[in-house]
């Protein structure tokens, strides 16, 4: 049995973390950077997958789901027709959540166009105009003083071996007597990061400025960051201290280390390949980060590469995990005390041929069932000459993009 799958343009341009349809449930998915992207509506389907071979169980899942779809698409580029959001895990024991939208609504240079599932007509869509109670929070999560020490016994272990890099997380958690709001929080996030990618996904909130890989008709980028400083608020102070950043021999080396491990996974499957010598910095609005753009032609193969064995080779890049990759798995094993779920793990959207966009579940935090408490993530990659101190400095500025959106909630 085939189920119908329609794809038509939109003749309005929509705000498209304003929609709303009630009638599809309170499920709302999203990929959004600058007001372009898309969003989806209620559940079609969800799929959980886990184990090392996780993506390639996602992609024989997705391209089975297609294959009973009767397609209708009268628009036809790329995140048009079925669209698949994924949430992978950071470690591949826990679980990765695949869903299809009941109505998926996208917008792009210009273009506006809506994806509904079954014979019925086109949605009627709505503004959302509801704003929540206060949250009134409160905040716990893993002590400062032992987060440090453990910063300062991974030091010790790359002063001692091969170990080279290894990024530890740690946690803050929320609670309140009111039900967090996840289009709240994510109009918040998108008020204050524009220029980042604004996503949710069955409870995982955020808005991460890392893309690990975009596919396109062929075309493979990669937003690769590493080595971070926050910023201070005072324009001429924070143009000093990005040229610091942009000079610091423990920043650049824990950036060439990320940008090495994306263009090695990268090089056996792109007939030509860009990689910038030296990286740019990123302005955010709380911190700066070193920054460099990959970029790359697939081959031309008998077996066509889509997304999913592009992340499949590039996940966990050492932006998220270290240098060497499986002492670095280890390492966070023994020392890091905390259960990721799918903060780090690659987060975004794929459609019927394979293209999409994946991100990094970074600056996001994990919603509970009963939408009463959030535990939010921040991480830091540790090298020889890290100071635990430092360190933890940089990740309370890492979670602050939460915290606040949180608190304007």
């Amino acid at each position: 049995m085939h189920i119908s799958i329609i794809t038509e343009l939109l003749g309005e341009h929509p705000q498209l973390l304003e929609i709303n349809a009630p009638e599809y449930g309170q499920e709302f998915t999203s990929w959004v950077r600058g007001g372009d992207g898309l969003v989806g509506l209620g559940v079609f389907k969800r799929h959980v997958v886990t184990g090392s071979n996780r993506f390639a169980d996602a992609q024989r899942w997705w391209r089975n789901e297609i294959n009973s779809l009767e397609i209708h698409n009268n628009v036809h580029s790329t995140g048009t027709g079925p669209v698949l959001f994924t949430s992978f895990s950071f470690d591949p024991s826990e679980e990765s959540v695949l869903l299809i939208p009941e109505v998926v609504i996208g917008r792009r240079n210009g273009r506006a166009w809506i994806t509904w599932i079954g014979a019925k007509p086109q949605p009627a869509l709505h503004s959302l105009t509801t704003k929540s109670a206060p949250l009134n929070l409160n905040w716990s999560g893993s002590n400062g003083d032992v987060w440090q020490e453990r910063v300062a016994r991974a030091v010790s272990k790359i002063k001692e071996g091969e170990l080279e890099k290894v990024v530890l997380a740690r946690f803050a958690t929320a609670t309140s007597g009111q039900q967090f709001q996840t289009r709240n929080l994510l109009r918040e996030l998108a008020h204050e990061y524009p220029s980042t990618w604004i996503y949710s996904n069955s409870g995982l909130v955020g808005a991460t400025p890392e893309l690990l890989v975009r596919l396109s008709k062929s075309l493979v980028t990669s937003r690769i960051l590493a080595g971070t400083i926050r910023k201070t608020g005072d324009d001429e102070r924070d143009l000093a201290l990005a040229g610091s950043l942009a000079r610091s021999s423990k920043d650049l080396e824990e950036h060439e280390y990320a940008v090495r491990s994306v263009a090695d996974a990268l090089t056996p499957l792109c007939s030509s390949m860009n990689v910038p010598e030296s990286p740019f910095v990123l302005h955010l609005s709380n911190v700066m980060h070193l920054a460099t753009d990959v970029t790359g032609v697939l081959n031309d193969s008998a077996s066509p590469i889509d997304i999913f064995d592009l992340v499949s080779r590039l996940h966990p890049t050492a932006a998220v995990c270290g240098t060497p990759t499986e002492l670095a798995k280890r390492t966070i094993d023994e020392i890091e005390g905390v259960s990721r779920g799918r903060y780090a793990g690659p987060i975004g959207w794929i459609d019927a041929h394979g293209d999409g966009e994946l991100g990094i579940a970074l600056r996001c935090g994990q919603i509970s069932e009963d939408q009463k408490s959030i535990r939010i993530y921040a991480g830091c990659g540790i090298l020889a000459g890290s100071d635990p101190e430092r360190e933890y400095a940089e990740s309370q500025a890492k979670l602050l993009p939460m915290r606040t959106a949180l608190e304007r909630h």
